[in-house]
């Protein structure tokens, strides 16, 4: 795959991921649901780990971590959807964990522009109280408001700073 053509792929991974994550959180019957967020984290892993191989090529070991543990928090947010909101908590918990330390590991070096890592650690943060929340024993399901629901506009902003910085180099 060449460079340009790995290019498209990212950011045609993080805009389905995007659109996809947002509108499954906003239909209201399950089936639904749970197919738009199976495009939603096979766009965003895909996504996040080609990103994880450009940066590593790069030199920016950190960031490229970031963007792995990032890929293998969405495996477990993937992982829980098929068993409902009620039985996926325990995997959304595991799974925003892991986007939070991903998050804070792919924003930290100052590798990209200031307003995403900005919005990378706002949405960081917010992540990391829910999964708190979760691991201290509360039933946060995905769709509950105002959190998680209020936080992943932040992570979408981060996607569409990603496929900014990506797009870039076309």
């Amino acid at each position: 795959m060449t460079r340009k053509t790995s290019d498209r792929v990212i950011v045609a991974g993080l805009l389905v991921g995007a659109a996809f994550g947002i509108g499954g959180t906003m239909v209201s019957t399950d089936a639904t649901r749970q197919v738009f967020w199976l495009i939603d984290g096979v766009g965003v892993v895909i996504a996040t780990v080609l990103l994880a191989v450009k940066f590593l090529r790069s030199g920016d070991d950190v960031v490229a971590a970031g963007f792995i543990v990032f890929a293998l928090g969405e495996t477990l947010l993937i992982a829980g959807t098929p068993a409902g909101l009620e039985a996926s908590v325990p995997s959304f918990g595991g799974g925003v964990a892991l986007w939070t330390a991903g998050l804070l590991l792919i924003n930290s070096p100052g590798r990209l522009a200031t307003w995403i890592r900005s919005v990378g650690f706002v949405a960081a943060v917010l992540f990391g109280v829910v999964a708190a929340r979760i691991f201290l024993g509360e039933r946060l399901l995905p769709t509950s408001s105002p959190l998680p629901y209020f936080a992943y506009p932040f992570v979408v902003l981060n996607f569409i700073g990603w496929s900014v910085t990506v797009m870039k180099r076309w």
